[in-house]
C-alpha cells in the first residue's frame, strides 16, 4: 500500500507535525506501507507574515495534479490546512476521490494571540476543510470529543508515539546550576514561554528552540539559557540532563516533546489543559497544576523511572498500525487502489 500524505509542514522546519510524519512513514515500512510526501520543496515559497521561518508553498493546480498522478498513491491524506492541502483537497473533490486528514494545530487560538480575528469564523473554515473528509484523525481523545462538539463529523483517534531508542535515560551533566528547568518547542507567542520565564525558580531555565519570540525573550531574561533548535542526540542528552519538563502551552493539541521528556525520565510540569491532561492523565509521572510555580516544585519529587515506564505504552509502529487502519476502515482508497495495486488516475 502507498499513501500520499500532502503537508504544508515539512523539512527544514522543527516542529511536532514533521515529527509525527516523519516517525510515522518510518515506523509503516515494517508494515508493509510506503508513504510518500506531498510538500513545499516541490513549489516555489514565501515566508509566512509574522513567522518568517516558516516558508508557504505556492502550488499551481496543475502541478498538483501531476505530482499527485505521478506519485500513484493507494490513499491520500491531507495533514495541514495550508495552500497544500487546499490544492490537494480541491483535486480529490474534482474527481470525486476519498481522502483522510488530520488534526494538528490549534489554529483559532494562534491566530488570536497575533491579530483580532473572531475564533468562531476560524473554526467555521477548519469545518469547512475538514468536512468531506472521510476521516478526521484526532491526537487524543479529548480532542477528538472537542471536534465532535464544534461539529466535525468522521472524527476518529490517532494516537502518537515516542522513538525510546533515542529517548532514554543516560548520565549527561550540563554544567548549570541545579535544578534545571527545561521547555522545549517553537519559539513563538503561542507557546506561553513568558508563564515559565517569569517563575522564581532555583537552579536554571533553558530553553530548547528557535521561533519568532527568541530574540525579544532573550533580551528580556538573560538569565534564562536559550539554546537554540536541538535535534538528534544533542537533543536527547539535553532531555536527560534535566530535572523538571516545564510545558507552559495551553494551546498544544499533544505535544509530543511530553513523551520525547518522560521517556528520558524527565518529570513533566505543565497547566491542567488539553494537551498535557490528556497525555499525563492521573498518571504519577508530573504534576499539573493553574499555578505553574508550583507544579514545577511538585514534579521534583517525581520518580523518573515511572516517566520512563509511562513512555513504553507509547510506540510509533502502533501510531503508524491505527493511522493505516483507519484509513481501510473508511474506506479512503482510491478507485483502482485495494492497498496492494496501483490506482490509475484520469487527469
Amino acid at each position: 500500500m502507498r499513501i500520499l500524505v500532502a503537508t504544508d509542514a515539512w523539512h527544514p522546519q522543527v516542529n511536532g507535525v514533521v515529527r509525527t510524519l516523519t516517525k510515522l512513514a518510518d515506523a509503516a515500512k515494517g508494515l508493509d506501507v510506503e508513504f510518500a510526501f506531498l510538500t513545499p520543496q516541490s513549489f516555489r515559497t514565501f515566508a509566512m507574515p509574522s513567522y518568517r521561518d516558516v516558508r508557504l508553498a505556492m502550488p499551481r493546480p496543475a502541478r498538483i495534479a501531476r505530482l499527485i498522478q505521478e506519485a500513484r498513491p493507494d490513499s491520500i491524506h491531507i495533514a495541514t490546512e495550508g495552500p497544500i492541502g487546499l490544492m490537494v483537497r480541491r483535486y480529490c473533490r474534482q474527481r470525486k476521490l476519498p481522502f483522510t486528514t488530520s488534526f494538528h494545530t490549534r489554529f483559532p487560538e494562534y491566530v488570536r494571540a497575533r491579530v483580532p480575528v473572531p475564533g468562531s469564523l476560524i473554526w467555521h473554515a477548519l469545518r469547512r476543510f475538514h468536512a468531506p473528509s472521510r476521516a478526521v484523525m484526532a491526537a487524543t481523545p479529548a480532542l477528538a470529543r472537542e471536534l465532535t462538539d464544534r461539529g466535525f463529523d468522521n472524527v476518529v483517534l490517532w494516537p502518537r508515539g515516542v522513538d525510546t531508542g533515542l529517548f532514554h535515560p543516560r548520565a549527561i551533566d550540563l554544567c548549570l546550576p541545579a535544578p534545571v528547568f527545561l521547555s522545549v518547542g517553537r519559539v513563538a507567542v503561542e507557546k506561553n514561554l513568558e508563564a515559565f520565564l517569569d517563575l522564581d525558580l532555583p537552579g536554571t531555565k533553558v530553553i530548547v528552540g528557535d521561533g519568532p519570540a527568541r530574540a525579544s525573550l532573550e533580551e528580556a531574561y538573560p538569565d534564562a539559557i536559550f539554546l537554540g533548535e536541538k535535534q538528534g542526540e544533542a537533543l536527547a542528552d539535553i532531555y536527560a540532563a534535566a530535572d523538571v519538563f516545564v510545558f507552559p502551552s495551553k494551546t498544544d493539541t499533544f505535544g509530543l516533546v511530553l513523551l520525547e521528556a518522560l521517556a528520558s525520565g524527565l518529570p513533566v510540569a505543565a497547566f491542567p489543559v488539553k494537551g498535557p491532561r490528556d497525555v499525563i492523565g492521573d498518571a504519577p509521572v508530573g504534576a499539573l497544576d493553574h499555578d505553574l510555580g508550583s507544579a514545577c516544585f511538585a514534579a521534583l519529587d517525581v520518580c523518573r523511572q515511572d516517566c520512563v515506564a509511562f513512555a513504553a505504552n507509547y510506540t510509533w509502529e502502533a501510531s503508524a498500525r491505527v493511522f493505516i487502519d483507519s484509513i481501510r476502515a473508511v474506506g479512503a482508497v482510491l478507485p483502482g487502489g485495494n492497498g496492494t495495486e496501483q490506482p490509475r488516475f484520469v487527469a
